[in-house]
């Protein structure tokens, strides 16, 4: 799962309008105009269209390349960042807790995409457990610790595309109905 399929999959569960969608970025410090976030938001190219001549999916696909600008791992975490300021309001920051989570460019995005998204909209653990049984993936406390915890902890397990797209449907039901 890439991070533009992310930023899709948020933007319906919490359905976010793109003017929304631009003050978060916003919010995470990163300046969009709303054309770009639209063309953020395109979905990635599907190769199982079946209701399309071969010329006209390859031609489709193309123009979809095109116009399609790739997220990248610091544009999704200003928008997670974002949508923390957005859902709960600004934060005064101390000084000592200067020491944030800062993705790298080829470093998965799943775990941090889970503890964000828990901040923001305020989730227990137990919530989150429930979100996840929405979507009949059975995850205990421990699991969710795990997955929450730190890189370079002794108990941090990485989080995997199969739970974060489940996570995220979950959202989508629970919000969305």
């Amino acid at each position: 799962m890439d991070n533009n399929d992310i930023l899709v999959r948020i933007r319906y569960a919490l359905n976010l309008r793109d003017t929304e969608m631009v003050e978060i970025f916003k919010l995470g410090g990163l300046e969009l105009t709303e054309d770009l976030v639209k063309k953020m938001l395109i979905k990635s190219i599907n190769p199982y269209r079946h209701n399309d001549t071969a010329d006209e999916q390859n031609e489709r696909d193309a123009d979809d390349r095109e116009e399609r600008i790739r997220c990248k791992n610091s544009m999704l975490e200003s928008f997670l960042n974002g949508l923390i300021t957005y859902k709960r309001g600004k934060q005064d920051e101390k000084p000592e807790s200067s020491e944030s989570t800062v993705l790298k460019n080829n470093e998965n995005p799943n775990n941090i995409l889970l503890k964000k998204l828990k901040i923001a909209l305020s989730l227990t653990s137990e919530e989150m457990i429930d979100i996840f049984a929405e979507t009949g993936i059975i995850v205990t406390k421990g699991e969710l610790g795990a997955l929450l915890r730190r890189e370079g902890h002794k108990n941090y397990k990485e989080c995997g595309d199969k739970y974060a797209r489940n996570f995220l449907k979950g959202l989508t039901k629970k919000y969305r109905g």
